[in-house]
């Protein structure tokens, strides 16, 4: 229901904005700016979807293999204590917690194209255990708000980006994206956790997350006394082989069970394609909403008005023009991706401000386009807190990326 009220608000406040700028500055061009504006971007969303097709075929045809053979109840077995407890309405070695695993280990490594299908398919996997269809249940919650607050520990693509700008250390804004995002998760598994009164302070939990904490802070150490150079290569090495080690070791386990491989492949990859046709619409309503806020000068306005207010407390603005990034991150991975270059490119990618962009864009992930996609591939129309939730650990996120960025570049 919140996703409804926002989605029409975003066209209502466009439409509102362009009438006054036609009536009252004369402007005749805005119109025609928001029609091409909700056609191209009806075409781009269209476009998205089918260039998942081939991704998300080939990883839910490898998903079935693993989940066949059994692999994926091994991974299960290693977070089980935890999920458990994060999620406990979930039965007990049920192969959704594989998926969880693989999902969350993929959008690590900053593999975005691995990571959605997988995650669609844990959606599917946890709408099997929902009795209300078209209510969000509270594990879709609790695994959407770990998806949208975007852990990352690998920004492969940022980095690549930064290099195509010319930065001088394109890896420079690791360790802060790193640190951001962390926060982000953290309070997003915290603000769910409160409303579904979830202790945290159980021995497992603390046992898990202090030594995922432990974990982040020695990685941190570790490339810390790296050239940048290096951790580039390390990074991309690392996420490679992982990944394709992965593959191999779903395969290969599939082989040693005597399964069907090739024919179990078949069967899921199937299954990924009726879930892009049914991602479509939801895809084309979220994005076609975002552009036209967009276009209509709305988000202009509102950075505009909010670095009036952060000046009148005396308060350093310098983040303010990096911080479309992060408005723009919840709503669109792409649009957000298109503002940090083009800051990149306005003010320089070793900028604070080009920076920031950068830690901004990697600090949380677009809780708006999970939701449409995510909900949308099972059908579910009444998100509860859902959405609330993800925009706390967003919040949470940028608020953690201004504080390190300030710490790391000012």
């Amino acid at each position: 229901m919140a996703l409804n009220y926002i989605w029409i608000a975003f066209f209502v406040i466009a439409y509102v904005i362009a009438l006054i700028k036609l009536i009252f500055l004369g402007d005749t061009e805005i119109f025609t700016i928001l029609v091409k504006s909700t056609f191209d971007m009806a075409k781009t969303a269209f476009e998205i979807s089918l260039g998942l097709t081939g991704i998300m075929t080939l990883w839910l045809g490898l998903m079935k293999v693993g989940e066949r053979s059994g692999f994926i109840k091994i991974i299960a077995k290693v977070i089980k204590p935890l999920f458990h407890k994060l999620f406990p309405q979930i039965p007990k070695d049920h192969p959704v917690f594989g998926s969880i695993l693989m999902n969350i280990s993929a959008n690590m490594l900053g593999l975005d194209n691995a990571a959605t299908p997988l995650g669609l398919k844990a959606m599917r996997q946890l709408q099997d255990l929902n009795t209300d269809k078209k209510t969000v249940s509270n594990s879709q919650i609790m695994f959407l708000v770990m998806n949208t607050s975007g852990l990352m520990l690998i920004p492969i693509s940022i980095m690549m980006f930064r290099t195509q700008l010319g930065a001088a250390h394109p890896s420079d804004i690791f360790i802060p994206i790193l640190l951001a995002t962390f926060f982000s998760t953290l309070t997003g598994i915290i603000a769910v956790s409160l409303i579904q009164k979830i202790n945290l302070l159980n021995k497992v939990v603390l046992v898990y997350l202090g030594g995922l904490t432990l974990i982040m802070v020695s990685v941190i150490i570790y490339f810390s006394q790296l050239t940048p150079d290096q951790i580039s290569k390390i990074s991309l090495v690392f996420s490679n082989v992982l990944l394709f080690s992965i593959i191999v070791g779903f395969l290969v386990f599939g082989f040693y069970k005597k399964i069907d491989v090739y024919g179990t492949f078949i069967e899921g990859a199937k299954d990924g394609f009726r879930t892009v046709i049914m991602i479509i619409p939801y895809l084309v309503g979220i994005l076609v909403s975002v552009a036209v806020f967009r276009a209509s000068g709305a988000m202009d306005i509102f950075i505009s008005g909010l670095q009036k207010i952060i000046e009148l407390f005396h308060i350093n603005s310098d983040f303010i023009p990096a911080l479309p990034t992060a408005l723009m991150k919840p709503l669109s991975g792409s649009g957000a991706r298109g503002l940090m270059v083009e800051t990149m490119k306005n003010y320089g990618a070793d900028s604070f401000v080009g920076r920031l962009s950068c830690v901004f864009q990697g600090s949380t992930d677009t809780t708006f386009y999970i939701i449409a996609v995510y909900f949308g591939s099972v059908g579910i129309k009444r998100t509860r807190y859902a959405i609330t939730a993800g925009l706390i650990a967003d919040f949470a996120g940028a608020i953690a990326a201004i504080f390190i960025a300030y710490i790391f570049f000012h």
